[in-house]
């Protein structure tokens, strides 16, 4: 990197994340995700669409609860994991407003209980329980507004809440643009509306509101391509650690594969108005995007500070 003169974060510890912390991020954000999409379709979709719903709140507790076994995995120590949300001197809950760990912890384990309530009223709902009034746990009554409200609040959090973290480590890229954030939390929302269009599709072959979903994708790839795009340039010459095998993941993997490739077939489909093959492909495509732009972003910045010593 000859040339280069490297921002200060070049010469940081690196955390050492790896693919567990890749996974947790991209499960995470369709954990968020899905549960929002769900919340927006039990309040503004039509009846017919509710079947949906329940499958957003179906992914997001069980890809909750995968999140929090990951990050505890990770953890140099995993049995230790509650030192993170009691202290340990005197048991009682330990909430550092200043420390984006302590807020995510308990961001994660309050949206883990919310989103265990939606999952059992879905159940409830689809009569999959013998308790049938856990269905009034969900919109549109008052207590299952109320629940949604809470948890759509939680799940927008952890969507873009990995970005956010990324961006107080003080390391290469993740620290040197202020706009990780949202990149995360739209490819977050693109993933999880992906997932969800593919899971209704293999399920009914029909519409059930996929259509709304789709168009929604379709605009928040959109978004997302202009929010990439200034995520490269807000870098500046730290972009020029993506140059090469990182840029090329980048550029084939999430923007052609992962966006472009999603954009061009949902274009297909909305116009011919029938969910098909296309579909499918669009969707994990969508999907398999979102996955490699983590990659990158993690991975690339855990290997700057060897690039700069070659």
């Amino acid at each position: 990197m000859s040339g280069l003169a490297p921002s200060s974060t070049f010469f940081t510890e690196p955390p050492h994340w790896q693919w567990l912390i890749i996974f947790y991020f991209f499960i995470g954000g369709l954990a968020g995700g899905t549960y929002v999409l769900a919340a927006l379709i039990d309040f503004f979709g039509r009846t017919i669409d509710r079947p949906l719903a329940r499958l957003g709140y179906y992914v997001a507790f069980p890809a909750t609860v995968v999140s929090g076994l990951l990050l505890i995995v990770d953890l140099t120590r995993p049995l230790r994991f509650w030192h993170m949300l009691l202290e340990s001197n005197t048991w009682q809950p330990m909430l550092k407003t200043y420390s984006p760990m302590s807020v995510g912890s308990w961001a994660l384990l309050l949206f883990g209980a919310v989103t265990l309530v939606s999952f059992l009223a879905a159940l409830g709902d689809a009569g999959r329980l013998r308790w049938r009034w856990l269905a009034r746990l969900r919109p549109p009554t008052i207590a299952g507004g109320l629940v949604a409200v809470v948890g759509a609040a939680l799940g927008f959090f952890i969507a873009s809440y990995t970005g956010v973290l990324l961006a107080v480590t003080n390391r290469p890229i993740w620290s040197d643009t202020t706009v990780l954030g949202l990149n995360f939390l739209l490819s977050s929302a693109s993933t999880s509306a992906a997932l969800l269009v593919l899971l209704a599709w293999f399920r009914w072959r029909v519409t059930f509101g996929i259509h709304a979903l789709e168009r929604f994708d379709a605009w928040v790839l959109v978004v997302e391509l202009l929010a990439l795009i200034a995520l490269v340039v807000s870098l500046g010459e730290v972009a020029r650690v993506w140059l090469g095998a990182w840029g090329a993941l980048l550029l084939v993997g999430v923007v052609i594969l992962g966006i472009v490739l999603p954009l061009v077939l949902l274009w297909r489909t909305l116009r011919f108005t029938r969910a098909g093959v296309a579909t499918a492909v669009a969707s994990v495509l969508v999907l398999v995007g979102g996955f490699i732009f983590r990659i990158v972003v993690v991975l690339s910045s855990e290997q700057a500070t060897r690039g700069m010593g070659a």
